[in-house]
């Protein structure tokens, strides 16, 4: 049996997978706050009362969490140092001196983690090739000491300048660290991201430095407490590249945690494309807090390397602090359902960015929340059913919904309280289509090309409104959809990818050097897997280059032959490099020399195989059809709507909307002018009708 559990904002989802029966058990519990493990073991508790599956029966557990995104974004790390080359010591300042938004006169930039009285400056000198022009000035280690315990440091973060080249002097001062500020934990770049551009590595290893503590804190907790509960079993993190890393692993790089539950739903996507035979698909994850999407193109999501947290706006590139780490290329596009609604002071209806979280939550949910939200305005149209959210183990009052949305909306804005949330339902809709449609064509491919997948717990409440809107013809809504990304963890492989920075033109490139260090990485890759019990023969290899024309300030990413390289390789190389460089900007430089920047390995494991059925206490010769409720929809206003229970539904089992689709974790929304069938493994397949 194998568990996996995310944390989002406002719900913790656990799926538990029985592989001898394929069955799956789904749970969800309320995040706790400030310790979200007693939401964890609140769900454990609720999968053993439901189902009887005691902690100690389970084999392994694969968890992802959002506590290193929200450490950065609410400021709430560690006190942390930073330690540099003198002269260095305002890069994380300085930055690449761009402006993400050249029109704002009063523009506000990412403020670094570490402020400037914490940086400090060791006299040291490496050039890019890794030569040693000023040895390290150990004279300086034992003030810096001092002043690390006088400041009541807990973490410190190293990054001399072109440490990716020659790593002794980090090394020195990590060894020189352990032994005389052994309470302070400490990061290198040259092992947190060891590539070229000084800005982006210090960026990265700052931040790895500022959420370690709480990481490993955390997940020390975490495995205390699963071991005293009788878990014997292994336990995988969830990391931001869809792949799984050992508990070690995650609190030496807690970084690598940063998307880790959208990472979820995007291979949960890749799982399901593949047996639905969806090569293209369009991943449409609403939670509680915010939705994101992203696309699975011939049954792979994009990797890229670009990745940025806390933004200052949260939808403009640039405004947030860059982090070098592989991440799926996920789009955060708009509100979840605990999101705020509001009039602005131009008083025009906005919805989020900031959220009601789990606590107080939405008005609806009694406890305490006043401000209406997106959840509130669901429930008002008719989508949400107050008796049967959470499958009824949590009630919700229309009343208090109806009476936040009058108050802060309707009545400020002169309108019913059924125009407002719809308003707000359409504003949500509108944003998250728009901001998946851009996403889709900056890759150069059309949307309307993609079917869509929705899941989250909000998801299928707003998915066929968001497909409509982008002229999708198929919707899909996966089995466990309002738990995909727990899901998702279960269905991804582990892994270990090992990066390094060797710049050359290819026609020049020391090819011994080359084959030698991407076989130590390649063998390091290994003997992580050995760490989780997985033997070299059931490995695969990926190794990539990020590559550029003599010159350019940027690369592009190319798979690299096997085997052994040497000249006779570089036409391969030079070929698969101009193929890809045509593709995205649809032209190539004759003549222009190429450089090989930085080298990446991948060793990954063999990927999980599963065939899955939810499990359901609903007889199997119960009726779907529940009866009909009031539901509003923009088209036709209120009326009765069709409502079945999904895990009464029967295979092949077909119907036309307008209907609602009702399970335990989520509700599935299904809008005019479409048809609905169930395919053989009881996903829900909507095809619009545009």
């Amino acid at each position: 049996m194998k568990l996996g559990i995310d944390i989002g904002g406002t719900f913790t989802d656990f799926v538990l997978f029985e592989d001898t029966s394929n069955q799956l058990y789904f749970a969800k519990t309320l995040t706790t706050y400030p310790d979200p493990t007693v939401g964890i073991f609140n769900g454990i508790k609720e999968l053993e009362a439901k189902f009887g599956f005691p902690v100690k029966e389970i084999d392994a557990i694969v968890h992802g969490t959002t506590l290193v995104t929200n450490a950065v974004i609410e400021r709430k790390g560690a006190k942390t140092a930073f330690i540099t080359t003198k002269g260095f010591e305002d890069v994380l300042e300085i930055g690449r001196e761009m402006r993400y938004d050249i029109y704002d006169i009063f523009l506000t930039m990412p403020k670094p983690l570490i402020p400037r009285n914490l940086r400090m400056g060791i006299s040291e000198r490496v050039d890019t090739h890794g030569n040693i022009l000023t040895e390290l000035d150990e004279t300086h280690l034992q003030p810096l000491a001092k002043a690390l315990k006088d400041n009541g440091i807990e973490a410190v973060g190293v990054c001399l300048l072109n440490s990716f080249a020659n790593t002794k002097h980090e090394k020195v001062l990590g060894d020189f660290l352990s032994k005389n500020v052994p309470d302070v934990y400490y990061s290198l770049s040259s092992e947190i991201m060891p590539e070229i551009r000084e800005y982006e590595r210090s960026s990265a290893t700052a931040m790895n430095a500022y959420v370690q503590p709480i990481t490993d804190k955390y997940l020390k907790d975490f495995e205390t407490q699963l071991r005293e509960s009788g878990f014997s079993g292994n336990i995988n993190i969830m990391i931001s590249s869809g792949k799984l890393t050992t508990i070690d692993g995650a609190r030496k790089s807690p970084i690598h945690l940063l998307e880790s539950g959208p990472a979820g739903g995007a291979m949960a996507g890749v799982f399901y494309g593949t047996h639905l035979e969806e090569e293209n698909l369009l991943c449409f994850d609403m939670g509680g807090t915010t939705a994101k999407a992203c696309v699975i193109y011939e049954g792979k999501p994009e990797i890229t390397n670009h990745f940025e947290a806390g933004r200052v706006k949260r939808f403009k590139k640039g405004s947030g602090l860059p982090v070098r780490i592989p991440v799926i290329d996920l789009i955060e596009i708009g509100a979840g359902g605990g999101s705020i609604a509001r009039v602005n002071n131009i008083g025009l209806l906005t919805v989020g960015p900031d959220s009601a979280s789990s606590t107080p939550g939405p008005a609806c949910y009694n406890l305490g929340g006043e401000d209406p939200t997106v959840t509130d305005a669901d429930l008002v149209l008719g989508y949400l059913n107050a008796d049967y959210f959470l499958g009824g183990d949590m009630q919700l009052s229309v009343d208090a919904a109806r009476e936040a949305i009058r108050v802060k909306l309707a009545d400020p804005l002169h309108i019913s309280i059924e125009e407002a949330a719809m308003g707000v339902h359409k504003i949500v809709n509108e944003n998250m289509a728009n901001a998946a449609r851009v996403h889709v064509l900056e890759k150069g491919m059309d949307p309307r090309h993609f079917n869509m997948i929705g899941f989250g717990g909000a998801g299928p409440v707003h998915a066929f409104g968001v497909a409509k809107l982008l002229n999708t013809k198929r919707l899909i809504i996966p089995v466990g959809a309002g738990v995909t990304s727990a899901l998702g963890f279960l269905v991804s492989p582990v892994a270990s990818e090992k990066i390094h920075s060797f710049i050359s033109e290819v026609k020049e490139i020391n090819w011994e050097e080359v084959n030698t260090f991407l076989a130590d990485m390649e063998k390091d890759g290994y003997n992580f897997l050995a760490q989780s019990g997985i033997d070299k023969k059931e490995a695969t290899v990926e190794r990539v280059v990020e590559m550029r024309y003599a010159g350019q300030g940027h690369e592009i990413t190319i798979e690299i032959p096997k085997g052994e390289l040497s000249e006779k390789s570089i036409p391969e190389i030079e070929k698969r490099f101009v193929k890809e460089y045509e593709f995205r900007y649809n032209r190539s430089i004759e003549g222009m020399s190429l450089e090989m920047v930085t080298w990446r390995v991948v060793v990954q494991g063999p990927i999980p195989q599963m065939k899955v059925k939810q499990f359901s206490t609903t007889a199997t010769d119960a009726e779907a059809y529940k009866g009909v409720r009031k539901v509003y929809f923009e088209e036709t206003g209120y009326l009765d709507c069709p409502v079945y229970d999904r895990y009464a539904l029967k295979s092949n089992e077909k119907f036309d909307g307008p209907a609602i689709i009702e399970e335990t974790e989520s509700t599935t929304v299904i809008g005019v002018n479409s048809s609905v069938h169930v395919d053989k493994d009881k996903n829900i397949i909507i095809d619009l009708h545009h």
